[in-house]
């Protein structure tokens, strides 16, 4: 249901485009209430590994269905990903970032892209971390590399 209606408004978005009437219609209530851009998220097997190894803890794992529902809502054209989630940090100029998740010291890293796309690269706790990253944006550089996410 809800990729028939994307469809709809972007077959909507381009005939308007088209007719050069874009402007008016993007800045109007109908293109805001009925044009919702969703993140497509790439990748959740490792966020969902993490959340059936803690399945007991449901702070945790409610912690994980409102980052992942975040995401899916979340238009990069309108805000940037920090006005969103307080708990996510800068690691990396080509929009790499780390979510703090509290409840349970757990951190994720994902990439966002001006695309629109969301990819999960790791996920662990705040041990692994450190034992990974060092607690340094030198080293999450050089995984990144090392893992080909970056050049």
């Amino acid at each position: 249901m809800r990729s028939v209606e994307l469809l709809k408004m972007n077959i909507l978005y381009f005939v308007f485009k088209m007719d050069g009437v874009l402007n008016d219609f993007e800045s109007s209530d109908i293109f805001r209430t009925f044009c919702t851009f969703e993140m497509r998220i790439i990748g959740r097997k490792i966020i969902l590994k993490l959340k059936w190894k803690n399945i007991g803890n449901k702070k945790l794992c409610n912690a994980i269905d409102q980052l992942l529902a975040d995401l899916e809502t979340f238009d990069f054209k309108v805000a940037t990903i920090t006005d969103i989630r307080k708990d996510a940090d800068c690691v990396h100029s080509e929009g790499f970032y780390f979510f703090n998740i509290h409840i349970h010291r757990t951190l994720i890293l994902i990439e966002m892209d001006d695309e629109g796309e969301a990819t999960l690269v790791w996920a662990g706790s705040h041990q692994e971390y450190e034992r990974t990253f060092k607690n340094n944006k030198a080293t999450i550089a050089k995984w990144l590399r090392t893992k080909n996410y970056i050049e």
